[in-house]
């Protein structure tokens, strides 16, 4: 049985569709950090590879460092965050999230929106690399 460790994700409970964009991307982390095909490979052997080779790296570089160096205006140091305060929901054992005072939260509001414009774009971005990610799947192989 082969076993593939991903360490980009913490133990627990994590959606299908994230755990299969991390795992893709560890198997290019491994493919590039064990393997090492800089050094067994030919890259310039023909046009082909030499563009699989840019974009292995170019991706490797987004995955390990561009990536990991989003940050989330939540993640601001010093920034007021409202309660979660629940109420029960009439007739049924359920509860729904009581909604925040934007205007006593107002700098949490605009960093809410802002938050939710960039995760948007993470999103593409993720979904573009993933995509990349398949157009040079033949090329992961030493």
């Amino acid at each position: 049985m082969k076993i593939l460790k991903i360490h980009t994700l913490e133990k627990g409970w994590c959606d299908k569709d994230r755990v299969m964009l991390h795992a893709v991307f560890q198997l290019l982390v491994d493919f590039v950090e064990q393997e090492k095909p800089d050094q067994i490979v030919d890259w310039n052997s023909d046009p082909a590879h030499k563009q699989a080779w840019k974009e292995i790296r170019s991706l490797y570089r987004w995955w390990t460092k561009t990536r990991l160096a989003r940050k989330s205006p939540l993640d601001e140091k010093g920034l007021k965050k409202p309660p979660m305060r629940w109420k029960k929901v009439d007739g049924t054992e359920n509860r729904q999230l009581v909604d925040y005072d934007k205007n006593k939260y107002a700098e949490y509001h605009v960093a809410l929106k802002k938050h939710w414009r960039l995760e948007k774009k993470w999103g593409a971005e993720d979904q573009r690399n993933l995509h990349r990610m398949i157009e040079i799947r033949q090329f992961l192989w030493t």
